[in-house]
């Protein structure tokens, strides 16, 4: 039987490969996909890759701290939002990491500057094994901030 990871309704996480060092995220397990904050998002082409520029406000009531990140797309989707909106997003690929949990997940870029969490993470990223205890929080550690070696 494969091991079962912990996890409370919310958790610090890391996406080193954007620069973010730690970002609150909710665990939503009826959101199929995870979301990420962005408050601009700029496409442009490096050799016929559509990549996008997008900027990040890390920390919820934070205006002033900014982050810019650059990402390929991989997908353009329609996701319907829990108030049932439907709405075309750019869809990215970066390493996760959660506590001793180290992933490449999918994201979807969405303003959430309204949203106290400037992250989701959906089912699709807690496919291999997590269990979610609504009663708990950051059961995983806060991440230390680490450049990911892509040899590893």
């Amino acid at each position: 039987m494969r091991s079962k990871y912990l996890l409370g309704w919310r958790e610090w996480v890391s996406l080193p490969e954007l620069g973010i060092e730690r970002i609150k995220c909710k665990i939503d397990t009826g959101a199929r996909t995870s979301a990420l904050h962005a408050f601009y998002i700029d496409p442009f082409m490096i050799d016929d890759i559509k990549m996008i520029r997008f900027g990040i406000h890390p920390f919820a009531n934070d205006m002033i701290t900014v982050l810019h990140c650059e990402a390929k797309v991989i997908d353009e989707r329609i996701v319907t939002s829990s108030d049932g909106n439907k709405t075309m997003r750019y869809v990215i690929s970066t390493t996760m990491i959660l506590g001793d949990i180290k992933k490449e997940i999918e994201l979807t870029l969405t303003n959430r500057d309204t949203m106290r969490f400037r992250m989701l993470l959906g089912r699709r990223a807690m496919d291999d094994g997590c269990i979610v205890d609504p009663t708990l929080s950051y059961q995983k550690a806060k991440p230390i901030f680490c450049k990911v070696n892509e040899n590893q």
